[in-house]
């Protein structure tokens, strides 16, 4: 169910990524999860799986990761997993000391890349 969920909600998330204004960007997967409408439980973990959907689709599309305008409320920077899965997919470093940096450069290209 997981995985139907998360490719359910891909197509939905990256709608809604591209069609936010930029000055509303990032987003938090907390306002991500309200704007698609999901209910609990486990709404930040579909949003999650979702987003991975989405970074592997952007890596094998050769796209900038749309991923990055979603963040975590903690901070301005995506969860610990969307950092794992970016290294996993070849996209970010492997060194985590590089990994703020190279989200900023991937966000930049995902705004200008956007719709």
């Amino acid at each position: 169910m997981e995985i139907r969920d998360a490719t359910d909600l891909a197509p939905r998330l990256r709608a809604l990524l591209e069609r936010l204004p930029a000055e509303q960007l990032p987003i938090t997967y907390q306002q991500a999860a309200e704007a698609l409408g999901l209910s609990p439980p486990r709404t930040i973990q579909r949003v999650a799986l979702a987003l991975e959907a989405l970074m592997r689709e952007d890596v094998a599309a050769g796209r900038p990761l749309i991923a990055v305008l979603v963040v975590s409320r903690r901070g301005d920077l995506p969860r610990q997993g969307f950092f794992e899965q970016a290294v996993e997919l070849g996209r970010f470093p492997t060194g985590s000391a590089e990994h703020v940096e190279a989200y900023r450069r991937e966000r930049e290209k995902a705004l200008k890349g956007r719709g």
